[in-house]
């Protein structure tokens, strides 16, 4: 399974989101791609969605937008990562 997340380190969001996946100890199963810090992921991720939102995670390249549906999925398939 290919997961990337899509986020910078100032939203508050995005942080509910990469805490999370600390608690839950699978930072090693997601790639992070900072919006902010390297503007071809920006570009990438509103080629796609047509939005710029963050935090956005591509579970198989489909994305997840909103924090608390993001981590509801993480905790729902933590066991198949």
């Amino acid at each position: 399974m290919k997961l990337e997340l899509y986020y910078y380190k100032q939203c508050p969001f995005c942080r509910y989101v990469t805490n999370k996946i600390e608690e839950l100890n699978i930072q090693d199963k997601i790639e992070y791609k900072n919006t902010l810090e390297v503007s071809e992921y920006r570009q990438e991720h509103l080629s796609i969605t047509g939005r710029t939102t963050v935090p956005c995670l591509y579970i198989n390249g489909t994305p997840l937008f909103e924090s608390q549906d993001i981590m509801k999925w993480l905790e729902d398939n933590k066991s198949s990562l």
